[in-house]
This record gives C-alpha cells, sequence and structure tokens, in this order.
C-alpha cells in the first residue's frame, strides 16, 4: 500500500475509530495518521495500555475494518455507478 492509499483508508476509519476509542479526541487521531507507532503511543498514554497490549488493539481494530469493508466492494459499487 503506497502512503495514498494509507491516507485514504485512515479517512474512511477516522469515525469508526472514534466510537472504538471514545477518549480520543480529533487532534490524537490527527497526529497518529494511521501509522502504527504513534498511534501505539496515544492509546498507551489514554488508556494504560502496554505497549504489546497497543499494538494488538489496533492490528485487531484495523483486521476488524478491513473484514467488514473489503476493497472489492468499493470497487465493484464505482463499476455499477458507471453503468
Amino acid at each position: 500500500m503506497n502512503k495514498d492509499d494509507g491516507q485514504g483508508k485512515w479517512r474512511r476509519i477516522w469515525g469508526q475509530a472514534r466510537r472504538w476509542w471514545a477518549t480520543l479526541t480529533d487532534g490524537n487521531l490527527y497526529g497518529a495518521r494511521g501509522k502504527l507507532e504513534p498511534f501505539v503511543d496515544v492509546l498507551q498514554a489514554k488508556y494504560g495500555y502496554t505497549r504489546e497490549a497497543a499494538e494488538e488493539e489496533f492490528k485487531r481494530r484495523m483486521a476488524q475494518f478491513e473484514a467488514a469493508n473489503p476493497k472489492h466492494k468499493k470497487a465493484a459499487y464505482r463499476k455499477d455507478s458507471r453503468g
């Protein structure tokens, strides 16, 4: 995945991330920009997770999001909307 793909994905996840981690602010999410290391730092600070627990939580939630929002759904929608 290139940088632009990652940023686009993070914009789609933003609202869901606010529901998963309700105490995070927009500033926290913006600062992390969907990158593992800065986001793990935020989870550790806000929730008191160990580094390992924060990494696992981040990865679990991203996998959950990807499973619920497979890429082929978006591609199929574009194809259908073109007629």
